[in-house]
């Protein structure tokens, strides 16, 4: 507020309204690039990732953003699966993420154990194998829990519509299930992984102007000296891959705004 230089009466003992502080202005997109650029030189320079799933959505961020940095993502997962037998099943599963011809092995939905597996992998693979009957009643209750099955609840339905499959229910709860994963984003200073996947997710759904930008100043200022996130900006330490990935697929979008991205699903081979 500017304040006139016209001269006015002072009466004695009056109080002066508090001044509201200017908000803070988000970063434009071309601020975000040195932001991102120490994000990937993160990744690059992690030997081994702490969330080998991470490095699927590395492979979705060297698609939708031509990131060359990460195009051995996918063979980076594939030498860590054949390390580690006990979560080779699981991880096989996921790998669809990043090879649309991923051979579903049925035996393998035997090992699924996490009830955020069982919510995201039906969609997954939906084109080939059809959504379990009670599969809306599951979607809706992820919805309601909040926290991580809100979000992954979102993340199961931009698996849903990509492989063009259907589940039956509204415009109404689908807005909904939007805002639930936008109002999981508070206002203090703080960020945590949970926003970092909330503001990511949102952002593949096409629904990224959903996020309050006051958010991404946080986000920009949480970043770690080593270029990563860690899952409580309150802690100090090595970075973690799950939070950095998320805070680089919510920043490149934000560097690259488009009215349409390429699918998060690997595409089918030609």
């Amino acid at each position: 507020m500017v304040c006139s230089l016209l001269a006015v009466p002072v009466l004695l003992h009056q109080e002066t309204a508090p001044s509201t502080p200017s908000p803070t202005p988000t970063p434009a997109p071309q601020d975000l690039q040195p932001v991102i650029a120490n994000a990937i030189t993160f990744f690059e320079e992690s030997e081994e990732p702490d969330d080998p799933n991470a490095l699927l959505l590395l492979d979705v961020v060297r698609r939708r953003f031509g990131i060359k940095e990460f195009a051995d993502a996918l063979k980076r997962y594939d030498s860590i699966m054949s390390t580690l037998p006990d979560q080779a099943p699981v991880m096989r599963l996921f790998r669809r993420i990043a090879d649309h011809d991923n051979t579903l092995q049925y035996q393998d939905l035997e090992e699924v154990s996490e009830e955020l597996d069982f919510l995201t992998l039906p969609a997954l693979y939906c084109d080939q194998r059809d959504l379990p009957y009670y599969y809306q009643a599951m979607l809706e209750q992820a919805t309601y829990t909040g926290d991580y099955m809100l979000t992954h609840a979102l993340l199961a339905y931009i698996w849903i519509q990509e492989n063009g499959c259907e589940v039956p229910v509204s415009d109404n709860f689908v807005e909904n299930m939007y805002n639930a994963n936008a109002a999981l984003i508070n206002d203090d200073s703080v960020v945590l992984d949970l926003e970092l996947e909330a503001a990511a997710f949102l952002c593949l759904a096409g629904q990224s102007t959903l996020v309050d930008p006051v958010f991404v100043n946080r986000v920009v200022a949480a970043q770690n000296y080593d270029g990563g996130w860690l899952f409580s900006s309150n802690n100090s330490g090595v970075s973690n891959w799950h939070p950095s990935v998320l805070a680089l697929i919510f920043l490149l979008h934000l560097e690259h705004p488009s009215d349409s991205y390429p699918p998060m699903l690997a595409p089918e081979s030609p």
